[in-house]
């Protein structure tokens, strides 16, 4: 059977190998909490899918629109594994889901690995996360060793900062396993803290320091990413 967490899951925790990383888009605030109890009510009756899956989690887009999937896994071996599999119990839950509430639009799934986490504030604490913000970054094709320098850059402009938002509590990158694309799932300690971060004047998150322009004009880059704020809904793991 399957557990609900009260707690987020680890972007750090030790023998996750890949991440899978989905998004849903299900029109109005009013679906997005049905969806989400379709989807506990689906997880939570059920065996757990498969031993390699270490945890599931969804969260719940501002936007009143989109649900965001994050799942970490052993290595990807382990998810091919249950993907291939005819008795993974996978289209049983989405058909329940989908019964519940018609007309999910599912955009697609990428397998992501993690590179390098730091603190957004230069202290490690014990906060919860109120607020999960997601950058997704989208190069012109693959090159693995360029996704790993622009994670380094935006760290070296993190670190220039002399007056960090008090809100931000963590970043974690994460490298697409084809090479075109970076994650960052960050942790704030609301949506509003990560709103007066971005627009505080002349300093914060994406200001206009040189460093910062490096980031933001990094050759290869096809846009500046999408940012998409997410709160906690459910998480789910093994019993």
């Amino acid at each position: 059977m399957s557990v609900q967490l009260s707690t987020l899951p680890d972007p750090r925790r030790s023998g996750v190998g890949v991440v899978l990383v989905s998004t849903w888009r299900v029109g109005t605030a009013e679906r997005q909490k049905e969806v989400v109890e379709a989807i506990a009510d689906a997880w939570e009756s059920r065996e757990w899918p498969h031993e390699g899956l270490l945890s599931y989690s969804v969260y719940t887009g501002t936007d009143g629109d989109t649900l965001l999937h994050y799942s970490q896994w052993r290595d990807l071996a382990a998810y091919e594994q249950f993907f291939a599999a005819s008795d993974n119990g996978r289209s049983a839950r989405n058909a329940d889901i989908d019964a519940a509430v018609p007309g999910i639009r599912r955009m697609g799934l990428n397998k992501y690995e993690l590179y390098r986490s730091g603190s957004l504030d230069r202290q490690r604490d014990a906060r919860v996360p109120g607020c999960i913000v997601i950058v997704d970054v989208e190069f012109e094709g693959p090159d693995a060793a360029r996704q790993r320098d622009w994670i380094d850059t935006v760290f070296e402009a993190l670190g220039s900062e002399e007056h960090p938002h008090p809100g931000g509590i963590s970043g974690h990158f994460h490298t697409s396993l084809d090479g075109t694309r970076v994650l960052n799932y960050a942790e704030w300690e609301s949506e509003q803290a990560h709103i007066e971060a971005l627009v505080a004047p002349g300093e914060g998150v994406g200001s206009g320091s040189e460093l910062w322009r490096r980031v933001q004009q990094y050759p290869g880059l096809t846009s500046g990413g999408s940012v998409r704020r997410y709160l906690p809904a459910v998480s789910f793991r093994a019993a």
